[in-house]
């Protein structure tokens, strides 16, 4: 078992876009970097997508707007990322279905056109939010073991843990049984 600082095997670099609003026996540590949605920001942001390994793309299932945007952030996401970055949709706001706008059928259906992961989950309640998170990284860390993921690419988004530097041997205490102390 690893102790000290580096208590993981891998850190994966997640983004969360989208408008405002543990792994086969791994431990994992998540660097989860948020965009906020904020367009005036969007230039800036798109550096953040440099070496994500994966992407939450999250839209508001009470606004059909953010759903409607879901094709330009796909797009600024394959473009800026690399090509094994796993991208998983989230419909979020499940708790406010009655005032939904978005169906689930409509949103699953894109997410299968576009070869993404999907669910809804809420934010409030946390619903289906661990498995947003748990999924890309199970996925994330099968692309690792079947080899689609280079790990000394720095694009990847993977940063396999650094190796613990080598610790000399302490010397045993000295015995005092013939101290003259």
């Amino acid at each position: 078992m690893t102790s000290g600082p580096y208590n993981y095997s891998y850190i994966f670099k997640y983004i969360i876009i989208g408008d405002m609003g543990v792994v086969a026996g791994q431990k994992i540590k998540l660097q989860i970097w948020d965009t906020a949605g904020q367009e005036r920001f969007r230039a800036v942001t798109r550096s953040y997508y440099r070496g994500a390994a994966g992407a939450l793309m999250v839209y508001d299932i009470t606004r059909r707007s953010t759903y409607n945007h879901l094709s330009s952030w796909l797009t600024d996401t394959r473009n800026l990322t690399n090509p094994s970055t796993v991208i998983f949709l989230i419909g979020n706001k499940s708790d406010l279905d009655a005032q939904r706008d978005v169906t689930y059928e409509e949103a699953k259906q894109f997410a299968d056109e576009n070869g993404l992961m999907f669910v809804e989950a809420s934010a409030k309640t946390g619903q289906n939010v661990e498995e947003a998170f748990l999924e890309t990284a199970k996925k994330i860390y099968q692309s690792i073991q079947d080899g689609r993921l280079d790990l000394n690419a720095a694009e990847s988004g993977v940063q396999h843990k650094p190796a613990s530097p080598g610790r000399p041997l302490a010397a045993p205490p000295a015995s005092r049984d013939n101290c003259a102390c």
